[in-house]
């Protein structure tokens, strides 16, 4: 007999080499529609770039730092025509690319909750990064050479980076524990984000190991893409988010 409380759809347990099936489903699903991801990993990328250049050229390089590890928060909500163009090729058929910059089916007031929910997380991680950041040097770093001088080659900057990845750690991991399920749920789903989030959270505590898993692999592959000057994102965005469409078809189980 299921333990799931009445209305909510339960979730499968999974084993650790599920997140590895999922980044190997999902650039299957990539190569599926290789021109059309491509397009919508371009269109990410030359935001970022332009994101960054704007902040660099006002010389407020903490920002362009910060800014880019805040990126996971909002991330999933970013992967919604992802998220549609997966399920377009599970149900046999070939996305396009008009149906992955305009899915009708992510104008919903559900999925605008979730969204400020996690733009609120988000805003919350900029205050703490300045926190740690203002007690960490009495300078304004404002260059990125500068800044990353000081991280790495000094004591204080070595302080603010284990704190600054143990406080964002965390805050991350509810951000991903959140949004993990919820957000491909919702666009999937005729239900509300309450169902949602609640599903996601029970996604997670339920195969905790292989989630934190999930999470590192998401976090690790994104942070290459900074490696790269951005431009690996119009690879490796398309192809997290087709995984991550995968993780959520596999962990939530159809209501009978």
């Amino acid at each position: 007999m299921s333990d799931t409380p009445s209305g909510l759809p339960d979730v499968a347990v999974i084993g650790f080499d599920a997140p590895f099936r999922w980044l190997a489903q999902g650039w299957s699903d990539l190569m599926a529609c290789f021109w059309q991801s491509l397009v919508y990993g371009l269109l990410l990328t030359a935001f970022s770039l332009w994101l960054v250049y704007a902040l660099y050229t006002t010389r407020i390089a903490f920002w362009v730092f910060a800014l880019t590890c805040g990126f996971v928060f909002v991330a999933p909500m970013l992967a919604m025509g992802l998220y549609a163009a997966g399920r377009t090729l599970e149900a046999g058929a070939r996305p396009t690319l008009r149906g992955m910059l305009f899915v009708r089916s992510a104008l919903r007031q559900d999925l605008a909750y979730l969204g400020l929910a996690l733009l609120i997380i988000f805003l919350l991680w900029g205050q703490i990064a300045q926190i740690v950041y203002g007690l960490s040097t009495f300078q304004t770093h404002s260059t990125i050479a500068s800044l990353l001088d000081f991280t790495f080659n000094t004591r204080a900057g070595h302080t603010m980076l284990a704190m600054g990845t143990l406080v964002g750690g965390l805050i991350a991991f509810f951000a991903f524990s959140l949004v993990v399920v919820s957000a491909p749920m919702l666009l999937d789903q005729n239900t509300d984000v309450f169902i949602a989030t609640v599903t996601s959270f029970r996604a997670v505590s339920r195969n905790l190991s292989p989630m934190l898993l999930w999470a590192f692999l998401l976090a690790l592959l994104l942070l290459l893409t900074v490696f790269t000057g951005f431009l690996g994102l119009a690879i490796i965005f398309p192809w997290l988010g087709f995984a991550s469409w995968r993780a959520y078809r596999t962990l939530v189980l159809p209501l009978i």
